[in-house]
């Protein structure tokens, strides 16, 4: 990735909680995106949420500003109410 904002989107959902789930993230900068996603045979609908994010974060190759859009309101208050 290069200079500029990185916008990540991010979702995850869990069949039962738990129960089996996913993560996706799309990463997009200047044009080009890059596509993420994983998932668990026995999880929690809130760890698919920020295994979402944490992966997309993971994936950054440097330092660089980010936008992450997220409907979940647990990974928006992770980052701006307990890491803050």
């Amino acid at each position: 990735m290069s200079d500029g904002v990185v916008d990540i989107f991010t979702d995850g959902a869990c069949k039962g909680n738990p129960g089996v789930g996913g993560w996706g993230a799309l990463l997009r900068l200047k044009g080009k995106e890059r596509e993420l996603f994983g998932g668990e045979a026995h999880t929690t609908n809130n760890r698919m949420e920020l295994m979402g994010a944490i992966a997309a974060l993971e994936a950054l190759t440097r330092p660089c500003q980010v936008r992450l859009h997220t409907d979940s309101k647990y990974v928006h208050q992770g980052i701006t109410t307990w890491l803050a």
